[in-house]
């Protein structure tokens, strides 16, 4: 399984007792659609390794408890530690409307109601205070803040997204 091909979960980081049993911390905003998984894939070093759960609990409502099939040890939970975890795209929830993934609108043309065609989406860069829309457009970058209040409709049909951004924000970039 490719990282490319499935989704950031979270991160062990915790052990928890003597018998191998370790605690996530959920990327998640709905934990309790991961509490009774069979398996994940741990991030060990450049590969993603599965591992089966014996037994999953919630912990204080956010921390994901496991007790991993192979790992049965303090030593063994110690070198899992501070792993992250994924799951299979197809694990995702479908989101409708205009609620989207990340990942899903990457090559999705935006159009702004008042300028036209702004370029392409090429990535989203979630690293500042609010998340950017990084649009191509005629090898310029353009930079669009992701505000619910910009987005006017997501068309997956047409892999399109119209915003209406404030006048002149998109003539900055050109």
């Amino acid at each position: 399984m490719r990282k490319e091909d499935c989704f950031y979960l979270g991160k062990i980081v915790k052990k928890y007792g003597f018998k191998g049993e370790v605690l996530a911390k959920l990327d998640t905003d709905e934990p309790e659609l991961y509490k009774n998984l069979e398996s994940v894939f741990i991030a060990i070093g450049n590969n993603l390794v599965p591992f089966f759960i014996e037994k999953s609990s919630l912990h204080k409502s956010t921390l994901l408890r496991m007790r991993l099939e192979d790992v049965a040890t303090e030593a063994e939970a110690e070198a899992i530690l501070k792993a992250e975890l994924y799951l299979p795209l197809e694990f995702l929830p479908k989101l409708s409307g205009n609620k989207f993934y990340f990942h899903e609108i990457i090559g999705f043309t935006m159009t702004d109601v008042n300028y036209g065609k702004v370029g392409v989406i090429t990535s989203v860069n979630d690293n500042t205070a609010q998340a950017l829309f990084e649009v191509e457009n005629e090898g310029k970058q353009i930079l669009i803040p992701m505000n619910d209040e910009f987005i006017q409709e997501i068309n997956r049909g047409a892999r399109e997204i119209i915003v209406k951004t404030p006048e002149g924000l998109i003539e900055l970039y050109l």
